[in-house]
């Protein structure tokens, strides 16, 4: 998986060693254990699923990106089964990652206690609304998207952080966008066309 992510442009040395460190397969269901390693999404319940390797790996080389040490405090939306919240802690000091659907964060909890990640914390709550209770955060990163980035996510991001996530844009379809925010503002780049699940408030 790691040489196919390679072939695929990515080149980041510690986000390669992070996707060859968590081992993908412990985070599907074990029907699906003989695909965890193909570069698709596979279901993982409740109508969500689990990030193809490569857009996990696209997503995280974007927030290291000219960074040689480790990221600081991470913010994650959607923690889904936990898969890219692990590949996160291998390369950040200490995650946070934000939950909405009660089963899918009791199942994250499960796939990772083997891990033994000291730097990991999942929360159960609404992601739209950010966790200020641990911000700023060097990085947020979010595995759903919604019409706009909510400004609670901006608010909690550090100066000089950086948050990459899904956003709908003037055309209406959904696209890779990394908000950088500098002492003078906010920057916002528009890349690929992507499809995640939707970005929703509330629990559940």
């Amino acid at each position: 998986m790691v040489r196919k992510l390679q072939a695929q442009g990515v080149s980041h040395p510690a986000v390669l060693a992070a996707m060859g460190a968590v081992e993908r397969h412990r985070f599907v269901d074990t029907a699906l254990v003989n695909q965890a390693y193909e570069d698709t999404s596979l279901p993982i319940g409740l109508g969500q699923t689990i990030s193809k390797p490569n857009v996990v790996a696209r997503m995280i080389e974007l927030l290291c990106e000219g960074r040689t040490e480790k990221l600081g405090r991470v913010l994650e939306i959607g923690t889904g089964c936990g898969y890219q919240a692990a590949v996160l802690s291998q390369v950040s000091r200490e995650v946070y990652s934000m939950e909405r659907l009660r089963g899918l964060h009791e199942k994250a909890r499960e796939n990772v206690r083997g891990l033994r990640l000291a730097n990991l914390h999942l929360l159960f709550g609404d992601g739209m609304l950010g966790f200020a209770q641990g911000a700023p955060y060097a990085a947020i990163i979010a595995a759903a998207g919604g019409e706009a980035i909510p400004q609670a996510w901006i608010d909690q991001l550090a100066v000089g952080g950086r948050l990459v996530a899904p956003a709908v844009t003037g055309v209406g379809q959904q696209h890779l966008v990394v908000i950088d925010k500098t002492a003078t503002g906010v920057k916002k780049t528009v890349l690929e066309p992507v499809l995640f699940v939707p970005l929703k408030s509330g629990v559940a």
